[in-house]
């Protein structure tokens, strides 16, 4: 009988999903998983982890620095994810701690402030010279003039990972710090929604922390996306799972775009482990 692939799998698993998904897995031992790497996703909030490059890469280049005090004032004020909405104008904090709420609480206040400082040329710029070719910000989260924040593929968003992975994202201590800010992200649940609690919570365990992940979300109506790092007492590898073309926009934790793909991650992960450290 012949073996069945790892891509088989994950199509079976997808046969009955009412949606596209994109997947890029790299296990960075030569395997890699690319169904739809190249098709275009909205972003979401997922686009906030370029904002993040960019903000490093214009401290590395001397333009800005983490230790500038960024202010909440009504131009930036917006609904969505965050905490900074909940609080009153003129909240100070350093650029650092302001793209930090961006990323692990996905704080859409804090985007637009990061945005304005860093400028949207800026940011754009910074996803070109880096082979991000497929990216783009298109302007800032304002849900009444824009149906859109801004666009991706599954491959550019798992190489933004893969670089951070490496240590080869501007700096080794910019990926790393960087790392550290993706590792304290909220909302991974897609991610690890299926993944064996014992593995994440080594607080409660009292073992040794075998698994963190370190990733960003992003959803809109027209999308569901999740990606980033995943590491192992085996390694690390890259994974990316995007959805859009679903029929359902309510957001609730069990959308059909989630539990397909945690019930993907999840294959990926088993396959991982059984392999101990590669895909195939």
């Amino acid at each position: 009988m012949r073996e069945i692939t790892l891509e088989e799998r994950i199509k079976a698993e997808l046969a009955s999903y009412n949606g596209l998904m994109g997947i890029y897995v790299n296990d960075f031992t030569g395997n890699k998983v690319e169904i739809n790497t190249e098709e275009k996703f909205e972003t979401a909030s997922c686009v906030k982890t370029f904002i993040l490059g960019t903000l490093f890469d214009e401290v590395d280049k001397g333009n800005k620095s983490l230790t500038d005090i960024l202010t909440y004032t009504k131009e930036n004020e917006i609904e969505g994810s965050g905490v900074l909405r909940s609080l009153d104008f003129g909240v100070q904090l350093t650029a650092k701690n302001m793209a930090t709420l961006m990323i692990i609480v996905s704080d859409n206040v804090a985007t637009n402030i990061m945005i304005d400082y860093l400028g949207l040329d800026t940011i754009n710029n910074f996803i070109k010279a880096h082979g991000f070719m497929d990216t783009v910000l298109h302007n800032k989260i304002d849900f009444v003039k824009y149906n859109q924040l801004g666009t991706t593929t599954p491959k550019d968003y798992g190489r933004i990972f893969e670089l951070i992975c490496k240590e080869e994202l501007i700096s080794t201590n910019a990926s790393r710090q960087m790392l550290e800010i993706f590792k304290k992200q909220h909302y991974n649940s897609t991610l690890t929604k299926y993944f064996p609690q014992y593995f994440l919570d080594s607080e409660d365990t009292g073992e040794e922390e075998l698994i963190y992940v370190a990733s960003k979300s992003g959803s809109m109506n027209a999308c569901r996306n999740d990606g980033g790092i995943i590491s192992t007492p085996y390694g690390k590898y890259v994974i990316v799972l995007f959805n859009k073309n679903f029929t359902d926009s309510i957001y609730y934790p069990d959308h059909p775009a989630t539990v397909f793909s945690a019930k993907i991650s999840r294959l990926i992960f088993d396959q991982y482990l059984a392999l101990q450290g590669k895909l195939k």
